[in-house]
């Protein structure tokens, strides 16, 4: 697929899609499908983003070497994977045992050694390693969880689908000032899984 074509110009995000293999965070009766463009199924319904949103929301982040990074639904890995080919250190927060332990197999296996998943609610974010340059949430939130934007530093972005469930949700930068006043810009429209959590 060419992401240069449709907007995708960052060099190291460009660099990044290159070097992480998609069919290494896919099921075996998947792996055919890897570079497909559309988002494909993972276990318990979730799913892993197609690859031009994968690109368009780590381009969005605009984390540049040295920086930490969260994500927030880990999947089977692809996505933090492909953060950690820029970002020095990635944790990543998935709410189902299964997929977490996937997710760890699959980074391992690939030999992605900066990311670290961890088991929970993705609401409230990991607040252990805070604060973050750059938040990446990879489910549809019906609000804007405050958690995140607390562990956010300062000229920091967050990037996450804002929206009900089923539907067309509104992928929203959320970019934090020196001055920790927030800016909001809507992206694209986009649809994703539900954010599963007992605050949502």
């Amino acid at each position: 697929m060419d992401l240069a074509a449709r907007g995708i110009d960052d060099p190291a995000v460009l660099r990044a899609m290159r070097t992480v293999a998609r069919e290494a965070f896919l099921p075996k009766s998947l792996k055919a499908c890897a570079y497909d463009d559309c988002p494909l199924p993972l276990m318990q319904g979730q799913t892993i983003s197609q690859p031009y949103i994968v690109a368009a929301m780590t381009q969005m982040l605009q984390l540049r070497p040295g920086t930490r990074a969260l994500e927030i639904g880990s999947g089977s890995g692809y996505q933090a994977a492909v953060l950690a080919q820029i970002a020095a250190e990635v944790h990543s927060v998935e709410r189902i045992p299964e997929l977490a332990e996937v997710a760890r197999t699959n980074l391992s296996a690939a030999g992605v050694d900066t990311v670290q998943v961890h088991l929970g609610d993705g609401w409230n974010g990991w607040p252990m390693a805070a604060p973050y340059d750059g938040i990446l949430v990879t489910a549809a939130a019906g609000r804007i969880p405050e958690p995140l934007i607390e562990q956010l530093s300062p000229e920091g972005r967050l990037i996450i689908p804002v929206g009900k469930a089923g539907g067309v949700q509104d992928l929203m930068e959320l970019y934090k000032n020196p001055d920790g006043e927030i800016q909001q810009i809507n992206r694209m429209a986009v649809r994703f899984v539900p954010f599963i959590s007992s605050h949502a």
